[in-house]
């Protein structure tokens, strides 16, 4: 039979983060799915039972070289579930075999990936990556046939911004992204073998070439130039100039060389969350109608200045005063990634039971409990 779910897991070396993701799938319970492992060349071939605890079968794909990304596209042509369930060897779903197939089997024909709720360790702490229509890798559930139509991962990024990219295609093609909160993982981030240079090299190159294929020629250049200054600065922060200094060297080498495949500016404010916060807005507008006259930013993050071009197009004042936040009518969290904008709203109880707070994305909200007012004091 069939399974309605492939768990596609590449690895390079990290067999104990290996082994602790397949018992974590093992410990979801029987269900209609399997799990390819890639290894990536691992100096030692990596154990893979047959069968998890529960029964799921596994596979085992050897590759002779590190392919990066890339190695997902091995998988997904070799699987045969509906749905690829993409996870990093540290990642795993912490939902129930019946949720995960329940969350994907509900989802409209013109869905092609749906992101799962992604934390991190620690409380209150989710991933930092994605956007209201761009995924993270290591959680994230895509058609199988809309992965392979699309050509999977391109190889040419190694790793980093891919999903940038694929995204980027999907939303041409007319499809949409979505969000399910019930599809939660975890994410353990083990920083073992990480090498920031290398890290920031791929940053600032890759994150450029998804600009310069998709972006309206009338932003292009802006986008490209914001990348470099963004890189840039986190490059001093993680004493990686050296790497980020690489990668500038193979931007130029290779920008002109990208395929370019100008989006529709309706795709491309999807894309960088614009549409998205416009819709946030416009709805807080109507739940207070005459009430909102001025906003501020809080929990400043990713995209942020998305979010205040939302503000400003509304015709909000946007206050950034020391006194802004008890000034303002509405408070609205500065990051368009869900992972921050949920823990942010979590953080703020009161603003976020009174509806003063603003979470620049709707769908996100699906995954807070929001808490209630606290009802008005009774006069003595």
């Amino acid at each position: 039979m069939t399974p309605s779910i492939s768990y596609i897991i590449p690895t390079r070396n990290r067999l104990g983060e290996l082994r602790r993701t397949l018992d974590a799938i093992g410990d979801m319970g029987r269900h209609d799915a399997e799990v390819i492992v890639v290894d990536n060349a691992s100096a030692t071939r990596p154990h893979v039972p047959a069968h998890l605890a529960s029964g799921v079968p596994t596979t085992l794909l050897q590759r002779t070289r590190n392919e990066g990304a890339a190695a997902r596209n091995i998988a997904a042509r070799a699987a045969s579930g509906r749905w690829l369930v993409m996870l990093d060897d540290d990642s795993h779903p912490t939902c129930t075999g019946d949720e995960i197939d329940g969350a994907l089997g509900s989802q409209p024909s013109n869905v092609g990936a749906v992101m799962g709720d992604i934390r991190l360790p620690g409380p209150g702490r989710r991933e930092a990556g994605g956007l209201p229509e761009v995924f993270v890798g290591c959680g994230v559930a895509i058609r199988r046939d809309v992965f392979l139509d699309l050509g999977g991962y391109d190889r040419s990024f190694g790793y980093y911004a891919e999903e940038y990219d694929l995204a980027a295609r999907m939303l041409l093609d007319g499809l949409r992204v979505g969000f399910d909160p019930v599809f939660s993982v975890d994410h353990r981030k083990v920083v073992a073998g990480r090498n920031m240079d290398l890290i920031l090299e791929r940053l600032v190159r890759n994150n450029a070439w998804v600009m310069q294929r998709y972006a309206p020629e009338a932003v292009r250049r802006k986008e490209i130039r914001h990348i470099r200054a963004r890189y840039r600065s986190i490059a001093i922060k993680e004493h990686a100039l050296g790497g980020f200094g690489r990668g500038l060297v193979e931007l130029r080498d290779t920008i002109a060389a990208q395929p370019r495949r100008e989006m529709p500016q309706h795709a491309f404010d999807r894309f960088t969350g614009l549409a998205a916060a416009r819709q946030a807005i416009a709805l807080a507008l109507a739940q207070r109608p005459g009430a909102i006259r001025s906003a501020t930013i809080v929990a400043h993050g990713k995209n942020e200045s998305v979010v205040r071009h939302a503000i400003a197009e509304a015709g909000i004042a946007l206050l950034d005063s020391p006194d802004a936040e008890a000034a303002a009518d509405m408070l609205v969290i500065g990051t368009l990634s869900p992972g921050p904008m949920i823990d942010a709203a979590l953080a703020r109880p009161v603003d976020w039971a009174s509806g003063r707070l603003v979470l620049p994305w709707t769908r996100a909200a699906l995954a807070i409990d929001r808490p209630k007012a606290p009802a008005p004091a009774r006069a003595a």
